[in-house]
C-alpha cells in the first residue's frame, strides 16, 4: 500500500462571493512522487499550494500531510513541510548564512547536521562564497538558491514549490532535479507547479492538470499524456474553451 504524504480532499477556495479559485479539488501525493501541477495563470495552482502550506485559509474540504490535518494540526504539518513560492520574500538584511541558521533554528535542526547540509548544498549550488554577504545584495537566482537550501535543511517529508526552476541557471536546475530524486528515494514527496511542460514531462512520475479551479486530469505521467506529448495534451485541454 502506498504511503500518502499529501491528501487533498474536496478543496474549495472562493474569493469574494462568487470567484472559485479552486473548486472541489481532490488529489493524493505519495512518498516517492515527483508530482507536477500544471495549468494556465489563474487556474488555481498557487492558491492550492498556499492552502496546503497553511498560508491561505480555505472554505471547504480537508488537507492532510502525513496524516495530520492542516486545519486542526497546523504546527505538526509545518514541521514536516517546506514551501517555496515563486518569488521568495527573504530577510534581506541578514547574510546568507544567518538566514540559513535562522531556518535551522526554526525547524530544530542540530547544529552539526545543519552545518554539514549548509556546506553540502551551498557548494552544490555554487553559492558557498556568498554566504557571508547580505541577501539584499543577491541576484534573483541567488535568492532562489538560498530559499531552496533553507527549505531542504530539515529534510521535509513534503516539499511544495511554485515555479521552482524560474531564475535558476541550467546547472542549478539540473542539481535541483538530482536533489528531488534523492529526497524521494528517502521517502519524501515533491509537489510543484510549473509552466515548463518539457521539464514536467521528463521529471515527474505523476501529473495533474487544473483549469478554472477544477482538476481536469491526474495520474501517472504516461497515462495523462497517452500517445501524445504533455504539451499537446495541455493545449487540447485549453482548446476546449474555444469550442
Amino acid at each position: 500500500m502506498e504511503n500518502i504524504i499529501l491528501d487533498i480532499q474536496g478543496l474549495t477556495k472562493t474569493y469574494g462571493k462568487t470567484k472559485k479559485a479552486v473548486d472541489n479539488l481532490t488529489l493524493s501525493v505519495c512518498a516517492g512522487d515527483i508530482y507536477g501541477f500544471i495549468g494556465q495563470n489563474g487556474a488555481g495552482k498557487t492558491t492550492t499550494l498556499r492552502s496546503v502550506a497553511g498560508i491561505l485559509p480555505f472554505d471547504k474540504g480537508e488537507i492532510y500531510i502525513d496524516g495530520h490535518s492542516v486545519k486542526a494540526e497546523p504546527v505538526a504539518c509545518k514541521q514536516i513541510t517546506a514551501y517555496i513560492p515563486d518569488n521568495p520574500d527573504l530577510y534581506e538584511f541578514l547574510t546568507g548564512v544567518q538566514f540559513l541558521n535562522f531556518m535551522g533554528d526554526m525547524f530544530g535542526v542540530e547544529k552539526n547536521v545543519r552545518a554539514q547540509r549548509i556546506q553540502q548544498y551551498a557548494e552544490m549550488f555554487r553559492i558557498a562564497g556568498d554566504l557571508g554577504s547580505p541577501i539584499g545584495s543577491y541576484s534573483h537566482g541567488m535568492k532562489q538558491k538560498i530559499a531552496l537550501i533553507g527549505a531542504l535543511l530539515h529534510e521535509p517529508k513534503l516539499i511544495l514549490l511554485d515555479e521552482p526552476f524560474v531564475g535558476l541557471d541550467p546547472e542549478a536546475a539540473f542539481k535541483l532535479k538530482q536533489v528531488f530524486h534523492e529526497l524521494c528515494e528517502k521517502g519524501s514527496a515533491i509537489f510543484f507547479s510549473t509552466h515548463v511542460l518539457d521539464v514536467a514531462e521528463k521529471l515527474c512520475n505523476k501529473i495533474a492538470i487544473i483549469k478554472g479551479g477544477r482538476l481536469i486530469a491526474s495520474g501517472d505521467t504516461e497515462a495523462v499524456r497517452g500517445d501524445e506529448s504533455l504539451e499537446t495534451v495541455f493545449l487540447e485541454v485549453l482548446a476546449d474553451d474555444a469550442r
